[in-house]
């Protein structure tokens, strides 16, 4: 059960908005395997003085359309895996908005199982 945190700058469209978080989703079903149906998205803007990313760290020049993904998900996922996440989300967003490949910085937070509860005040083994 991914939970994506996806922050960026103010003064985007509904559509843009809903196409990034597309995007994700279908690379977390896709590239990573989680089931169908498995989304949980929270979508931020935030004025650009709030947004605060180097525009060159380690060589890659970003503006300040950068994007900001951050996913939660249970550990165990291949280093392939991963690859083809991060791949699959900024080849996918470049293609339907136009957005650069070096403008999406992704981050991956892997979490035990147990680490979860989707309701009901109890912990999710499954």
């Amino acid at each position: 059960m991914p939970l994506a945190r996806i922050d960026l700058v103010e003064g985007k469209s509904a559509e843009h908005r809903r196409t990034i978080g597309d995007v994700v989703y279908e690379a977390i079903v896709s590239a990573l395997g989680a089931p169908k149906d498995d989304r949980f998205q929270i979508i931020t803007e935030h004025p650009a003085a709030d947004l605060i990313i180097d525009p060159n760290y380690l060589g890659i020049q970003r503006t300040p359309d950068c994007v900001v993904i951050q996913l939660t998900l249970n550990a165990g996922r291949t280093l392939e895996k991963k690859q083809a996440f991060y791949k699959q989300v900024a080849d996918g967003l470049h293609e339907r908005l136009g957005l650069r490949r070096e403008d999406v910085f992704i981050s991956l937070v892997e979490v035990v199982k147990e680490n979860w509860s989707f309701g009901n005040g109890e912990a999710q083994y499954a």
